[in-house]
């Protein structure tokens, strides 16, 4: 029997990257899920490719009334929620003399709020017992140039894990954290540029002892068995998935 099976399961961000990768993976272990994204064209290509169990719907994490307007399609479509996978951010690189009040702002939004949003508009959907999974980054522990904004909006999420995980103790809700490394997602190329991107993942996998950048489905892999009952005793903790760069990190970018 599948890990998932007959679950539900919402995850913001759904539409492209760690996301999508992680969508692929819940169908596979036989969730229905719902994907959140902006963009309506990427919206449609990944709901196309996950088939009959999953449906996009349009929404912002940081405009309030979409999370709730997600939350009322999934309540008349199913009553319930069983699974949240608080995936949705962006990165972006500024130094300390270079970040304008738009940047901090955006930053806030986006990762900070989007995800109090997501948390707050799912919650009464949620039975006891069901599950939370909140996407930070291993950039938080780094102290990377340019990152400051992006790795502060990051520790503030795992904070906020041990606080939702006691919280919501009288409800069993499990609440833990993903932490990727390095993921090849198409954002690299759109980034950096194809060259650019290539040059990047040769250097840094000198830096993982694995020999390899992950994929989206290696944080798919790990999301599943936070969300599955394999996982039951697990609570409040930030798996980190970087095939053990942060281990032996030097402190070089």
């Amino acid at each position: 029997m599948s890990v998932l099976e007959g679950r539900v399961a919402l995850i913001t961000g759904g539409n492209s990257g760690i996301g999508f990768g992680t969508a692929v993976r819940m169908v596979e272990e036989g969730a229905f899920v719902y994907i959140t994204g902006r963009d309506q064209d990427n919206l449609d290509r990944a709901a196309s490719q996950l088939g009959e169990n999953a449906r996009a719907l349009r929404a912002d994490v940081t405009v309030r009334q979409d999370m709730q307007a997600v939350a009322a399609q999934i309540r008349a479509a199913h009553g319930r929620l069983d699974i949240l996978f608080a995936n949705a951010g962006a990165a972006w690189y500024n130094t300390i003399e270079d970040l304008t009040d738009d940047q901090i702002s955006h930053g806030l939004d986006l990762d900070l709020k989007g995800t109090i949003h997501t948390v707050q508009s799912a919650l009464p959907l949620m039975p006891d017992g069901a599950t939370i999974i909140v996407n930070t980054s291993i950039t938080k522990d780094m102290g990377l140039p340019t990152y400051g904004v992006y790795a502060a909006t990051k520790a503030g999420l795992r904070s906020f894990v041990r606080t939702w995980m006691n919280e919501l103790r009288d409800r069993r809700i499990r609440v833990n954290a993903i932490s990727p490394g390095v993921i090849h997602t198409e954002s690299y190329e759109k980034d950096m540029g194809v060259d650019g991107a290539a040059v990047y993942v040769k250097r840094v996998v000198e830096e993982i002892p694995v020999g390899r950048v992950g994929v989206p489905e290696d944080i798919g892999n790990a999301v599943v068995f936070l969300a599955s009952d394999a996982a039951s005793f697990v609570n409040g903790i930030e798996l980190t998935v970087d095939g053990g760069q942060t281990q032996i990190y030097a402190g070089h970018n």
